[in-house]
């Protein structure tokens, strides 16, 4: 196990900077607006020769339990506890206030090495305030300014100080599955993703919009790791106005593209909604394996009626998907559930399959027996054989005289045919034609 290192502190003192600055680029929302970072969020970092996982937190607030603001505490106190190291992180500006004080105290109880770190410490005025900071009792304080990138490298090397012994891990044979959970506000991607790990990790709620970045966290079944991200919902362009929103949306799309399979998560009580339908497109057009996650079945009256309504959709507004995996599940109860890894196992599975070239040259020429190209500006067109370029997602190659003008009804027909021969269903196939010239043709 790598070591952890949790950035903690109250609102807006720069935990996100720093952590973007130290991840070595910018992998968390940062804004202005206080309270920006809800979910704590973990990247790896190498600091100094060490490999270290750094995890950046909400900020720390006094609040009820069962508001936002005290979910969002909870959800740190929960990183906290795991930390190798805690960089309790206060602002030079605003000073040492009541509340770095009372999260010093608390964060002495918890047993964990501190790193007190004082940052927007830019020049002679900025360290002077870094002095202040010996009141919290947490050792010398390290000034830095993650916004200029003062003090960095200093930083960087009291971490590596700090951490324990290096213990050499065990070499494990390719990557994690890169799993993307995404869909519309409220469709409950976040307690999906919290009854897939076991524990609370993601802040949930009935206010729409809670996840507002990115949040990957990994899990193991019986054929491996998966790394499982929570995205922020996806709503309407047009309905996207906020600065704010824009860049959750941005980063919800960056990692719908680092993603191998994208669950697709739908309120069941709701139906298949056109802008589903629109999420669905772009994961096809992006080449990623994708389920489909019906959540909140168990609140679904007539089930027989809705399901059919949604296949009919399905099968009339999605037809290059066609044979997606639907899995009807409720995250809120874990019914179901226990279905969606190996769906997603399948998908992948399917994503990644190969096909010998005899194998398609023998369904090829059945293809074009059954039913021949049409002609094209009164010529015949010759396809002679065909190849798989790639997998992830599976694409083929046809090569023949002017096969770049078949017909897009009759690409359609080969690939619909690709699909059920081959037993490729729901994942995005790829059609490429390309002409060879005849030495005869005339110029």
């Amino acid at each position: 196990m790598i070591p952890t290192v949790v950035i903690a502190g109250r609102p807006n003192v720069g935990k996100s900077t720093l952590f973007n600055r130290l991840v070595g680029r910018r992998f968390a929302l940062v804004a202005d607006t206080p309270g920006v970072t809800r979910d704590h969020k973990d990247a790896e970092a190498m600091l100094r020769g060490r490999r270290v996982r750094l995890v950046d937190t909400a900020g720390l607030e006094e609040s009820a339990p069962e508001t936002l603001y005290g979910r969002m505490r909870a959800s740190s106190e929960s990183a906290v506890s795991r930390a190798d190291l805690v960089l309790f992180v206060v602002d030079a500006r605003a000073g040492v206030t009541p509340s770095d004080a009372h999260f010093a105290d608390w964060l002495r109880k918890q047993g964990r090495p501190i790193l007190l770190v004082v940052n927007k410490a830019e020049g002679r005025a900025g360290s002077n305030a870094a002095l202040d900071a010996y009141s919290l009792g947490l050792g010398s304080p390290l000034a830095v300014s993650a916004e200029h990138g003062d003090g960095l490298a200093d930083l960087m090397g009291e971490i590596a100080d700090r951490l324990p012994p290096e213990v050499e891990e065990e070499d494990i044979e390719g990557g994690p599955l890169r799993l993307a959970i995404v869909g519309r506000p409220n469709a409950g991607k976040s307690t999906l993703l919290n009854m897939l790990i076991g524990e609370e990790r993601m802040i949930t709620g009935p206010e729409p919009g809670l996840t507002r970045d990115a949040v990957a966290v990994r899990i193991r079944d019986a054929e491996g790791e998966i790394e499982l991200v929570d995205t922020a919902g996806m709503r309407k362009r047009a309905r996207v106005d906020e600065p704010l929103e824009k860049m959750s949306v941005g980063s919800s799309l960056e990692a719908l593209r680092m993603a191998e399979v994208v669950v697709l998560t739908v309120d069941a009580t709701l139906g298949v909604e056109d802008q589903d339908l629109q999420i669905a497109r772009l994961v096809e057009r992006e080449g990623r394996a994708i389920i489909l996650v019906l959540n909140k079945w168990d609140a679904v009256e007539d089930r027989n009626a809705m399901r059919k309504v949604i296949d009919d959709r399905l099968e009339r507004s999605l037809a290059q998907l066609k044979g997606i995996q639907v899995v009807t599940l409720s995250a809120l109860t874990g019914q179901g559930v226990a279905k969606l890894l190996p769906a997603i196992r399948q998908a992948h599975k399917v994503w990644n399959m190969r096909i010998s070239t005899g194998q398609l040259n023998r369904w090829f020429e059945g293809a074009l027996e059954r039913h021949a190209p049409a002609l094209v500006a009164g010529r015949r067109l010759k396809l002679r054989y065909m190849t798989q370029a790639k997998a992830r997602p599976p694409t083929f190659v046809i090569f023949g005289t002017r096969a770049e003008q078949t017909p897009e009804d009759y690409q359609r027909y080969l690939v619909n045919s690709l699909r059920e021969t081959f037993d490729l269903p729901g994942t995005p196939i790829r059609l490429q034609m390309r002409g060879t010239k005849n030495p005869f043709e005339e110029t």
